[in-house]
């Protein structure tokens, strides 16, 4: 059995769908806080500033930021090479952990939220952070399986005589 592969054009498509997801993230996270109700007549500098939780928000992405790389790096070395490799397992490793941080910044926004929320923005900003968890789980438990299974399957590819 040999190592499994991938078709170096469908990882350039893929590396080229990694930077357009992270390229419109950014362009969101930076528009968004312009519409926000209480920000909409807003200088820049109170926009970004005077916004604690804003800035855990931004702080809290960069795990996110990191995943993408490293999704970037491992189509990369896909492309490059046609196949998998323990490279590759790393990567799928590196992602789970920053989806598992993804998910504790996260929790600490809920928690934030509960805090100091008034009135009716508690119940929808927690449920947004719920969805937000939920995805961000998602892609550590899919990260986590893919790495086990491209591990155990370099490992029978090794173990079979040349």
């Amino acid at each position: 059995m040999k190592a499994p592969t991938m078709n170096g054009s469908f990882a350039l498509f893929l590396q080229g769908l990694v930077v357009l997801v992270g390229l419109g993230t950014l362009g969101l996270m930076l528009w968004e806080p312009h519409l926000e109700g209480r920000n909409v007549n807003a200088t820049t500098f109170e926009i970004y500033f005077k916004d604690p939780f804003l800035a855990y928000v931004y702080v809290g992405s960069i795990p996110y930021f990191l995943a993408l790389r490293r999704a970037f790096r491992l189509l990369g070395h896909v492309r490059r090479t046609g196949s998998f490799s323990p490279a590759t397992v790393a990567d799928l490793r590196a992602i789970k952990r920053c989806g598992l941080a993804m998910v504790g910044f996260v929790a600490g926004a809920v928690i934030i939220i509960l805090i100091f929320s008034h009135g009716e923005d508690g119940p929808g900003g927690v449920f947004m952070c719920l969805l937000a968890a939920l995805v961000a789980g998602s892609i550590a438990g899919t990260a986590a399986l893919f790495a086990r299974s491209l591990q155990s399957a370099l490992n029978r590819a090794s173990a079979l005589p040349a």
